[in-house]
């Protein structure tokens, strides 16, 4: 009796497409300018807000199976969608102003915590072409 066994191998993809939103962005990003850039990392690098469906619904828009986002459509809608708590809102308006460089009141900075607060930091930090500033928590 002859036993045969066939392995069946599969060439890995080269390059493969990034699965997780966060990833596509993340890769559509790339050729954006600077402001765009420094928003989304924050988006990304916060994650919470991300990974609300209607945050999501508002900003990322998906062509032919490519995303991007459309801060205009999520700027003059986010304040009203559902969920959203002062802190979150607060949080938000830095991150557009980031995006869309405007006039933001300073005010919101006390209703972050300490986590948001140095995302945002960090955010204007790349906005301001600086990765040598240093934003964290002190021992």
């Amino acid at each position: 009796m002859s036993a045969e066994t066939t392995v069946l191998t599969t060439v890995p993809d080269p390059d493969p497409a990034p699965t997780l939103l966060t990833d596509r962005l993340t890769a559509w990003v790339r050729d954006q300018p600077s402001c765009e850039r420094a928003a989304l990392a924050a988006l990304v690098e916060e994650d919470e807000l991300l990974a609300r469906e209607w945050v999501r619904r508002l900003l990322v828009t998906e062509h032919d199976g490519a995303v991007s986002c459309d801060w205009l459509q999520f700027e003059a809608r986010y304040a009203r969608a559902p969920g959203l708590t002062p802190e979150d809102k607060a949080f938000l308006a830095l991150i557009v102003a980031v995006r869309f460089p405007r006039t933001v009141k300073l005010w919101n900075l006390e209703l972050l915590d300490d986590r948001r607060l140095c995302i945002a930091l960090r955010a204007m930090a790349r906005l301001a072409g600086s990765d040598t500033v240093a934003v964290g928590t002190r021992v």
